[in-house]
């Protein structure tokens, strides 16, 4: 977000340059405040959307450059559809759609936070400059040139009007700790991987000691002391060396049993001794945006000093086809003491998620475990990129992910579990097998990783459909989503973040 501008807010005034953006209903009908900056354009408004057939649906918009009678620059009127069906999901989006609409080029947009039921909460301003921030970021550290189009003005900034400029700041606050959090998921699932590879996110993940996060990272030598087996046999082809970081938000009561995430963390996957075709295996960059995601809530947790005791966990590790690389056949003891049988070398990221999931439900004893993975090309089949699949031995764990998807739009979709697929990764040879084959390729994969939870609550979320590559939205024009952020969050903040 180099050149995203400075979004702050100030009273509702009629702005003397810049970009002017305000919402209407279906109806075409503005708020009070609205009205009266509009006024000196007379019926400018409604002669220009009868000419472009504007007529104030949800996501609809009208632009307006030079209005006569105003001093800005350029007038955008969006629709919202009917007022009342307003969700929070859809003031985010009214701030992404603000700022899409405002040319690069400009250095001043001021946007009234008014529907034409009159002016925003607190909360909803927040929203829309929460979604504006969101819609503002870029990851562009590596392009040296950029084109006259794409450079923002020096200095540039986005004012929200509101009724209340202190109220909406407090509104802010948390708000824009979630969204910095999603910033560093966005951020680490861009990164190249000759960047960011095992001990660089570990020491990018140990920075959350800065906002009170408690950072462990453990080594090779630990983990092997550990018994990690089964996600050291998927680093050791690598000259990079395998990471796992532990991370403790203790902002809940003392003693009290925290709540755990779990992410995977394939820094590069080349499939190792199963190589990839070479086709998209660039995409593999993101194979840790599991890890990414849990780095980027420990971060809006402790920022906004979540009312929680949490633990994060990441291994993370890179796959590579070395000459000590894991061979299909070898068969690996993982820390709980089953062994697994490799069959394919490019289902690695369930075996660093069994470790991973062991050490946390054994050691840290948590309410519940949540971990989310990059995990199976087959989810995409099933899902696309509308849902992430979702897996549980908890109906109610469940009921609350899918909750939480439907209010901030990081929707997921149980799939599911069942004794009968365990019998496509039975092994002769060892306890299991580390893949059953194509069909119910992500289901398998969450049987596999249901056998290391022992009886921990837990969910599974398959993101390999909605954390990259996924098409440009109003909150993100970024290849890395940071799927998974607000999901969370919102899972913590509701059901299990003590009451203030």
């Amino acid at each position: 977000m180099t050149d995203a501008p400075k979004i702050g807010f100030a009273p509702f005034a009629a702005p003397a340059k810049g970009a002017l953006v305000v919402f209407c209903d279906d109806a075409l009908t503005f708020g009070p405040q609205t009205r009266k900056a509009l006024a000196p354009s007379g019926d400018l408004v409604a002669r220009a959307a009868k000419a472009e057939r504007f007529t104030g649906k949800s996501g609809s918009s009208l632009t307006l450059p030079v209005p006569a009678g105003l001093k800005v620059t350029r007038l955008v009127v969006i629709g919202t559809g009917k007022p009342a069906k307003l969700t929070p999901q859809d003031f985010l989006k009214l701030g992404g759609t603000a700022l899409s609409k405002v040319p690069v080029a400009e250095a001043q947009a001021t946007v009234f936070a008014e529907t034409a039921a009159g002016a925003m909460t607190a909360q909803q301003a927040a929203d829309v400059a929460t979604g504006a921030r969101l819609r503002a970021y870029a990851f562009d550290r590596y392009k040296t040139k950029k084109k006259d189009d794409d450079k923002r003005p020096a200095g540039a900034t986005l004012t929200v009007a509101v009724s209340d400029v202190a109220a909406a700041n407090k509104a802010l606050a948390p708000n824009a700790a979630i969204a910095e959090g999603v910033v560093i998921a966005r951020d680490l699932v861009n990164e190249p991987a000759n960047v960011l590879y095992p001990e660089e996110f570990a020491r990018r993940a140990s920075k959350l000691r800065k906002v009170g996060v408690d950072v462990d990272v453990l080594d090779v030598k630990q983990m092997r002391k550990l018994g990690m087996n089964a996600l050291l046999g998927v680093g050791q082809g690598s000259v990079r060396d395998s990471r796992l970081v532990v991370m403790r938000w203790n902002g809940g009561k003392k003693g009290e049993k925290p709540v755990a995430f779990i992410g995977k963390g394939v820094c590069f996957d080349t499939g190792g001794i199963s190589i990839k075709p070479a086709g998209g295996m660039e995409d593999m960059k993101g194979d840790m945006a599991g890890a990414a995601c849990v780095v980027g809530l420990m971060h809006a947790l402790a920022a906004r000093k979540a009312k929680v005791n949490v633990v994060g966990a990441i291994g993370l590790v890179e796959n590579m086809p070395d000459g000590n690389a894991q061979r299909p056949g070898d068969i690996v003891t993982s820390m709980s003491g089953q062994t697994i049988e490799i069959i394919n070398t490019d289902a690695e990221g369930r075996l660093v998620l069994a470790d991973v999931l062991w050490y946390v439900a054994k050691k840290h004893k948590p309410k519940f475990m949540v971990d989310l993975a990059t995990l199976t090309g087959a989810i995409l089949v099933a899902l696309g990129v509308e849902y992430a699949g979702m897996f549980s031995n908890d109906d109610r764990l469940a009921e609350r992910l899918t909750a939480a998807g439907q209010v901030t739009g990081e929707r997921v979709w149980r799939m599911p579990l069942g004794p009968e697929y365990d019998k496509q990764i039975d092994s002769q040879f060892a306890d299991m097998k580390n893949t059953g084959g194509r069909n119910g390729g992500s289901i398998t994969a969450a049987q596999f990783l249901q056998r290391f939870v022992d009886d921990t609550s837990w969910a599974h979320l398959d993101i390999a459909g909605t954390a990259m590559g996924v098409p440009a939205s109003d909150l993100n024009r970024s290849w890395g989503s940071g799927y998974g952020v607000r999901l969370l969050n919102r899972l913590v903040a509701d059901h299990y973040e003590a009451k203030r």
